[in-house]
Parts: structure tokens; C-alpha cells; sequence
């Protein structure tokens, strides 16, 4: 697998996967990083690892098809045929999520469908576990569609919600499973696809 990278922020998903490929524990190529966020951390990371990265935005790309057929047309370039969204915080449009369907996948940090969709996202996910009293949380890696976290779920992980929990402490037990689960999902992907994995 070629894989091709969405991240807004720091892209923690997408730093475990990479540091997994090096270390032979997936057999896929890290080949791409695509950001909306030029002074994004996971932009500077992919400069210091010699990953491909290029800055696609709204700012350059008022009109939202032709900022999908941009990353659309870059993904190509570059013989992308996996895309992992790692904290990508902009909707992807219809051709791309066209091209790559079943092999777009995002990781969510709580068990979907709970706490998924419009304005769910980072640190207010885990307020609203620990405001609802939730006893367990988790992270979920679901294939990407036109809805907002609402694509088939391929893994979930679980974590237990401790008393006295803060968001900062939930967010990183959650996090620190994120980066696994996916390498997971990103495994059965290629051998469903008869790929080594």
C-alpha cells in the first residue's frame, strides 16, 4: 500500500503508522502528507522525515470542487492508493471520496456512534464523555463517506473512563490507542485487498 496522509494539527495517527512502516510491523509506504494548515506541527514533522507534503486549502482553493479535485489530483501524482485522515479537520469532497471508497479511513476518539458528528471533534469529545458520566470511552477507526463520522466502523478500541478523569488525562489513555488501531485496521485492509501485510 501506498499510503497518502490528512492532517490538520499533529498528526499523531499518521506519525504511529509512518514509525510503524519503518519498522517492517506494516508493509505499506508512507508517501504523502496533505494539510490545510501550512504552520501545522504534522507539516514541520513531515519536512524533518523527507515525507512528500504539499499545502492545499480553502485559501488557494476558494471553490470547494476544484479544492477536491486538487487533492484529488495530487493524491494521484504521488500513486496514493490508501488515504488515512489523522485530526483532518475539513470535509472531503465527492470526487475524492469517490475514488478512494473503502480505502479512505479516519480515526475518531470515541466509540461511534456515540460523540461522532458536527462539532465532535478533539478535546469536546472527551468533555462530553466525562460530562454524560461515561464508565468507558475509546477511539474508532470507520471508513470516510459523505457524513460527518458516520462511515462503517472497521476497529474500535476501549479505554476506561477513571474517576476523577480530566479531558487532558482521557484524551491521552485515547490517543496513545489511536496510532495501534489503526495499523490494525490498515492490516486487514490489505489482506482484503490480497496485499502483504
Amino acid at each position: 500500500m501506498r499510503l497518502g496522509f490528512l492532517s490538520s494539527h499533529g498528526g499523531s495517527t499518521a506519525r504511529a503508522v509512518t514509525a510503524a512502516c519503518r519498522k517492517g510491523e506494516l508493509h505499506a509506504v508512507p508517501a504523502l502528507l496533505i494539510s490545510n494548515n501550512s504552520t501545522s506541527p504534522v507539516m514541520q514533522w513531515a519536512a524533518e522525515t523527507g515525507l512528500a507534503r504539499a499545502h492545499l486549502s480553502s485559501a488557494a482553493f476558494p471553490n470547494p470542487d476544484e479544492l477536491d479535485a486538487a487533492i484529488l489530483r495530487t493524491l494521484r501524482h504521488h500513486d496514493i492508493d490508501t488515504v488515512v485522515l489523522s485530526g483532518y479537520m475539513k470535509a472531503l469532497g465527492p470526487r475524492t471520496l469517490g475514488a478512494y471508497r473503502g480505502r479512505l479511513l479516519n480515526v475518531h476518539p470515541s466509540l461511534l456512534p456515540l460523540y461522532g458528528g458536527r462539532g465532535m471533534y478533539g478535546d469536546l469529545v472527551h468533555a462530553a464523555v466525562l460530562a454524560a458520566g461515561e464508565r468507558v470511552s475509546g477511539a474508532t477507526v470507520h471508513q470516510v463517506d459523505a457524513g460527518i463520522d458516520e462511515g462503517e466502523v472497521v476497529a474500535q478500541s476501549r479505554v476506561e473512563v477513571h474517576p476523577g478523569d480530566t479531558v487532558a488525562t482521557l484524551r491521552a489513555r485515547v490517543q496513545a490507542t489511536e496510532g495501534p488501531l489503526m495499523i490494525e485496521a490498515l492490516r486487514a485492509l490489505a489482506l482484503a485487498a490480497g496485499k502483504p501485510t
